[in-house]
């Protein structure tokens, strides 16, 4: 295989941007197939509130990491990345290019740069950090990790404890900011990455993201979220979309409440999103109006 002419074309932006559109017109146009690198369309009980392809979409080209697992299976990004890899060996024996789409900006770069190497550190420290967040709460996690390690608190994905526990626990078990430790040493990759970003005014995004979640409920997001009420402990559950109706059928939330909390949520996930897709320098970035041919010709210059 001659990796010099193997081209993964990542697809990146804030939710609800209109990537799932423009990666199967690119699957299209290269006659090739789509990888999903967003880390909550993988579970299969989860498809109103996740916003994943539609059976149409799926149809339109062929993808990898949708609906591929359960929310009781254990799955990580390490998990994904060795299994990303070897899906990404076996296409570019058949193709040159393949996509790649989605907003989990750690699933992305552990594709495309390779996971970054943490030390070991006493599991006492986790152990101490889960019950402080049964005692005290997120915030305090949070508040923590911004006097450690703001450039971590900036970057990951802040309303998630497991993430903010993970941080937290390397910065405390090795003396060291947890973000010291990133894009270290890598993985080689047998492709070249293209990276294109799709983007938008902030009151354009936001306004898309409003209205997405308008479409979701309409959907049958409710119903969705009622039927895995019993399943809500589980981490896959702890995320947008989901935890905000459980608030609501517990009654500790009105309706109309748990609805604005989606959509804040959502709109702090599409900033934090941005925040962690524009520290890649070499992405090529688009409007997400642009046409798709002028898109096309940035990716074909680039292959130069």
């Amino acid at each position: 295989m001659n990796s010099k002419n193997k081209y993964l074309i990542s697809i990146v932006g804030p939710t609800a941007i209109g990537k799932t559109s423009l990666s199967i017109k690119l699957a299209q146009h290269y006659n090739t197939e789509i990888l999903s690198a967003d880390s909550r369309q993988f579970y299969k009980e989860m498809q109103i509130g996740t916003a994943a392809p539609t059976v149409d979409e799926l149809a339109q080209a062929k993808h990898h990491f949708i609906h591929h697992k359960s929310i009781e299976d254990i799955y990580n990004v390490g998990a994904f990345e060795k299994e990303a890899i070897a899906t990404l060996d076996t296409l570019f024996k058949t193709h040159d290019v393949v996509i790649m789409v989605g907003g989990s900006g750690l699933y992305v770069d552990a594709v495309t740069k390779g996971l970054d190497y943490f030390p070991e550190v006493d599991k006492s420290i986790r152990e101490g950090l889960n019950s402080e967040l049964v005692e005290t709460g997120l915030e305090t996690l949070q508040l923590q990790l911004k006097k450690l390690d703001i450039e971590a608190y900036n970057t990951i994905a802040i309303d998630n404890p497991q993430r903010v526990i993970r941080a937290l626990e390397i910065c405390i078990g090795s003396g060291k900011p947890y973000s010291s430790f990133l894009n270290k040493d890598k993985n080689k990759r047998i492709f070249k990455t293209i990276t294109i970003g799709l983007t938008a005014e902030r009151e354009i995004i936001y306004n898309r993201i409003n209205k997405r979640v308008d479409i979701m409920l309409a959907q049958g997001q409710l119903e969705e979220a009622k039927l895995l009420i019993d399943k809500q402990h589980l981490n896959a559950l702890n995320t947008v979309g989901y935890k905000e109706l459980f608030n609501y059928f517990k009654e500790e939330w009105t309706f109309d409440f748990a609805i604005e909390e989606m959509k804040k949520n959502s709109r702090r996930f599409a900033k934090r999103q941005l925040t962690w897709f524009k520290r890649n320098k070499d992405t090529f970035w688009f409007d997400y109006l642009e046409d798709v041919s002028n898109i096309i010709k940035a990716i074909e210059k680039s292959k130069l």
